[in-house]
């Protein structure tokens, strides 16, 4: 039996041209880019607030029994597919992403403020609050510089996302708390983290161990919230690692 189908959905403010450099290390793969509603080439479609709205409709967007793979935001909704079966998926893998985004006592992760200053600043120019949330999603790496210059490249190249979508989709980060559930996945599980990575600290790592112990996790040492531009090779190898489990099945 073939390699089942890799899905690969982006994260906050962006679009799926994000993943341009890092489809060339899997070729060969059977893969699916999705834009998520009201983001790139989606721009026009009805945006969600929920997570689980977000989840069903991207479900109904690509083949059943693929292996999911989300990027931030877009893991997030992966994650919530996997837990309630949409569409079916195989496997999940989670890049740079947290089953919660926001930090809490005994829990690193974005500060409120920091996610209600953007939500703010939305009554203003759009392109300049994604530059601004490009530049921290690079922060930290060797390569920041090059790597928020190929980001606004890529993010260039389809429609801007509406202003509900971004609205909706900080809210998601804002509220959406998925660790209680983790326990339930019964799927295969990998979990990519960059250790620079200022928005999902890698410190998440072994606390989502404990939430999801049939997960495995592995961590990009000089990566920051896109190991898939600093990085490409080292990312596509441990995605081509686990859809490799699954030949034969």
């Amino acid at each position: 039996m073939s390699a089942p189908t890799l899905v690969m959905l982006h994260g906050w403010g962006v679009n799926g041209a994000v993943f341009s450099s890092l489809l060339p290390h899997l070729e060969g793969l059977d893969i699916r880019v999705v834009d998520l509603p009201g983001f790139g080439d989606a721009a026009n479609e009805p945006s969600h607030r929920e997570i689980d709205g977000l989840a069903r409709a991207l479900a109904d967007k690509v083949p059943e029994d693929a292996v999911w793979l989300g990027w931030s935001l877009g893991g997030l909704a992966a994650t919530q597919a996997a837990i309630k079966g949409y569409g079916r998926p195989r496997g999940l893998i989670t890049l740079a992403s947290s089953p919660s985004f926001v930090a809490e006592e005994h829990w690193p992760g974005i500060k409120p403020l920091v996610l209600k200053q953007f939500a703010g600043a939305l009554e203003g120019d759009l392109q300049q609050v994604i530059d601004r949330f490009l530049a921290i999603q690079a922060m930290g790496a060797p390569s920041a510089k090059a790597d928020i210059k190929l980001l606004r490249e890529k993010v260039a190249e389809r429609p801007l996302p509406s202003l509900e979508a971004l609205a909706g989709g900080l809210a998601m980060l804002d509220n959406t708390d998925l660790r209680g559930e983790l326990a339930a996945l019964r799927l295969p599980f990998l979990r990519l983290y960059g250790r620079l990575d200022a928005l999902v600290p890698v410190k998440q790592a072994e606390l989502v161990d404990a939430l999801a112990p049939g997960s495995r996790h592995q961590v990009f040492e000089h990566s920051s919230h896109a190991p898939f531009i600093s990085h490409p090779e080292e990312t596509a190898a441990a995605v081509r690692a686990f859809i490799g489990q699954f030949k034969g099945q």
